[in-house]
Parts: C-alpha cells; structure tokens; sequence
C-alpha cells in the first residue's frame, strides 16, 4: 500500500481537495451536533514541534482527540532532533510507534527527509516554504461563504512567504487567478511563479490587486526566525497595510482572510480585521475540522 504524505498541496488531485473541503464541513457539522464521529479510535499522531505555535497545537491535538485517537507533543527540548539525531533515523522509529507524524519546521528539507524514511503519513504543519494545512483551512471558509472559488480573483498583499507559495498552488489545483502585491525583493518562490504565469501575477502597489477581487488575504510582515529584519521589513512594507479604504476597492463582496496571529495597524488595520466581511476567526476554527478531515484521509 503506498503511504500518502500532506508535504505541499500538490500531493492532493483537484477532486481529492474538493471532496476534503467538503467532508471538512461535515466533520464541522456533526461537531456542532455533539455526534460521535471517533474515526481514528486508537490511532496515535505524533507532533514535532520546531516552531512553536497556538492554532497547529490545539487544532491537531483537539482534532485527534475528537476523532477518538490520541497526540503526543515534541519540542525541540523532548525530542532527539533537539540534541542532533538525524531527521532520517527520528523518522525510522517515530514511524515504527505512532500512525501519522506531523511536523512544523523550519526548512522544507527537514520535512521532505521525514517522508522519506517514514512508514507513515507524514503532514506539513509548516515550513519556511510552505503552509498547506493554512490553505485547507481558507479553503474551506470561503466555500462556506462563497461556494466553489473557481474563477474567483484573489488578491494577496504583502511578503511573498510560505503562505503566499500554497496560494500559488491552490490557484492551479482550484483554477483561481491570484494577484500578488508585494515590494520587490519580497516575491514567493520564482519556479511557482515561473509554472503559474497563467494563473499568477506580480504587481507593486496593493491597489493594482484589488479590482475584481471575491477575496483578499495577507499576513505578518516578518514570519517566526525573521524578527531580526523586523524593523527594515516594516519600512519597506509601508504602504501595504489592508485598510477599510483598499477593501472598499475589491468586490462588494470580497471576504478578508488572515492565518493569525495579526498586527493590527501593521498589515492589517482594525477596522477590516474586526469587520463584517473577516472571516478570520471561522477561518481559525477551520484549521481543526480541515485538518480532521485530512487526517482521516490519510491514516483511516
């Protein structure tokens, strides 16, 4: 039997995502009833942790537990990696105990190599290149809201980061057209921009994104291990800041979108993260029955 690992959202087929989105739903639906849904009885997800974070521990570790199986939480400080062992050999005997392996990590490397040598699923929590279990999640809010996002025009405004990569690739598996404006020096990764052209444009200001767009996304100037370069990232940011006054350009009815956690007055002002149109907080919330519905995939 081949293992499916969640690495990048190119490891789903168009109709795979769709069909998890939609179960997605249904595991949120039989929540809210307070229905048994315990799929993954007795199964057992490990969760290596390099970079900390609030949403991916409590949605995987609430996700598994409301499934009816179990997760085990790893630091740096709890784990072997943390004191040198190999990726390959931590994989080798995590795989050998546990029933899937998610890992949030720093260089996408790390979490390739956990695959390799893994005997079981292993998802991407995050990377520096990528964040697809962040998409599954967005996905999901703006098919509640909106329906299919197929042919919809997105719009992503600031630093071409991990986030900004699995946009990319959700608009070629969802067949969107995403407008991203960032400053130059800041694009995401240039072969996606390169094997997107068709999908994806570059443009410098954030009100060249807006027009047409059904749904605007940003996040945090300076990502977790780039604090340092905070205070030249705001400076050549300025001007990027999702205000009331550039939503007003988008669709009427545009929703806003960010993976949390947030800056107001930085990249986002208050006014549009607290407004009617942000779906913020449902979009947090479906990090946990996302990525129910994947792990049931992968590991039922």
């Amino acid at each position: 039997m081949t293992i499916r690992h969640f690495l990048t959202l190119n490891d789903l087929s168009a109709r795979e995502l769709r069909d998890l989105l939609t179960r997605a739903g249904e595991l949120k639906a039989m929540q809210a009833a307070g229905q048994d849904h315990e799929l993954l009885k007795n199964k057992v997800l490990a969760m290596v942790f390099e970079k900390s974070s609030t949403r991916t521990r409590v949605s995987f570790e609430a996700g598994m537990t409301q499934l009816g199986g179990s997760a085990i939480f790893l630091s740096p400080n709890d784990s072997q990696l943390g004191r040198g062992e190999p990726v390959e050999d931590t994989a080798r005997v995590l795989s050998r105990m546990v029933d899937v392996i998610m890992v949030r990590t720093f260089a996408h490397e790390t979490i390739q190599r956990m695959a390799d040598f893994s005997s079981v699923p292993v998802i991407n929590a995050l990377t520096d290149d990528y964040h697809p279990c962040q998409l599954l999640a967005d996905m999901q809010t703006y098919f509640e809201h909106r329906g299919d996002i197929q042919g919809a025009t997105v719009s992503w405004i600031g630093d071409g980061n991990n986030m900004c990569n699995s946009y990319i690739n959700a608009a070629r598996i969802l067949d969107f057209e995403l407008i991203i404006a960032c400053p130059e020096g800041y694009e995401p990764m240039t072969a996606l921009l390169d094997a997107n052209k068709d999908r994806v444009r570059i443009v410098r200001t954030p009100e060249e994104a807006m027009a047409g767009s059904s749904l605007v996304v940003t996040d945090v100037w300076a990502s977790m291990g780039q604090e340092d370069e905070r205070l030249r990232r705001e400076n050549d940011f300025a001007g990027y800041e999702v205000t009331v006054e550039l939503m007003a350009q988008a669709r009427e009815d545009a929703l806003f979108m960010h993976c949390l956690p947030a800056h107001r007055g930085e990249e986002v002002s208050a006014g549009v993260l607290d407004a009617q149109d942000s779906v913020v907080w449902e979009e947090a919330e479906n990090r946990l029955h996302a990525q129910k519905a994947l792990l049931e995939f992968l590991a039922s």
